[in-house]
């Protein structure tokens, strides 16, 4: 605990007082999701309705696996996630390592468009793309969703490892040289490992946005079986009622795996944060 906690006490109470109030303010509308993915269909339309269910449901929670094609939506998009970082980042690491080592005409131009290409939503794009898409044969295709989630979240992806490569200093890769690394050799065992925060957190960011992307798949993909979750989820709302159970039951599990990408990357962070060292 922070030495100036120790000395006031009172301050410390509340600062946890107030991380448990967010918490309960954050956590909340979960709790809300769970109690009505657990509700009856008659009680989810009756007027007397509470939270917390009069009977719980828990069929609710295994039945959307057989009414829809769940698993094949998560299937696809976890495909779709993992392909899109995977993509951004091999592209992200050279680019960002170019901009934070080398100097070339034109570079603070290249910088500035990079950001300014962060200004145009796929919305706004999505007419040319689509028709970009459909001259390549990838309409209705996972491949496409693939190729546009790595392209919009690349811009993102070479800006923040950018600035991971230029917080480290150069002499570590001078130092891996001197021992007889080229500069590819002293990037991956020398910069990539110092470097593992940066690379982390961009991996999560580009992961939960390609996960989260919803406008293109949308326009791109009609086939059922190929949508992903985000699309797919749909399926529940009906021309004269909304399954609410399934609909919430559905967006829960949609959460699992960022935070089963999240667990896993965690201790991988706080190693990198503390991995790195100086030649001596």
């Amino acid at each position: 605990m922070d030495k100036t906690l120790r000395k006031k006490p009172w301050k410390a109470v509340l600062l946890y007082l107030f991380v448990f109030v967010l918490c309960i303010v954050i956590l909340y509308p979960y709790f809300v999701m769970f109690t009505t993915a657990a509700k009856s269909r008659n009680e989810m339309y009756a007027l007397d309705m509470t939270i917390l269910p009069k009977e719980w449901k828990w069929s609710n929670f295994t039945r959307i696996w057989t009414d829809a094609p769940v698993l094949k939506y998560f299937i696809n998009s976890l495909i779709i996630a993992f392909g899109s970082t995977a993509l951004a980042i091999l592209c992200g690491i050279p680019a960002a390592y170019a901009l934070a080592r080398m100097r070339f005409r034109a570079k603070g131009f290249f910088l500035g468009a990079v950001i300014m290409s962060q200004m145009f939503a796929p919305v706004v794009l999505l007419v040319g793309i689509y028709r970009l898409m459909t001259d390549m044969g990838l309409v209705d295709n996972i491949v496409a969703l693939i190729l546009l989630n790595a392209a919009f979240n690349q811009a993102f992806a070479i800006w923040l490892l950018r600035g991971t490569f230029v917080s480290i200093s150069p002499d570590m890769e001078q130092a891996a040289k001197i021992d007889g690394c080229g500069t590819v050799g002293a990037m991956i065992r020398v910069l990539l490992p110092m470097a593992a925060p940066g690379i982390v957190t961009t991996l999560i960011f580009v992961f939960i946005n390609a996960w989260n992307e919803y406008t293109m798949a949308l326009t791109l993909i009609s086939t059922d079986i190929l949508k992903p979750i985000t699309v797919g989820i749909n399926v529940f709302y009906g021309y004269n009622m909304i399954q609410w159970q399934s609909l919430f039951a559905t967006s829960l599990f949609a959460t699992v795996p960022v935070i089963i990408l999240f667990l896993c990357i965690e201790k991988h962070l706080a190693a990198g944060l503390t991995s790195g060292g100086v030649k001596g």
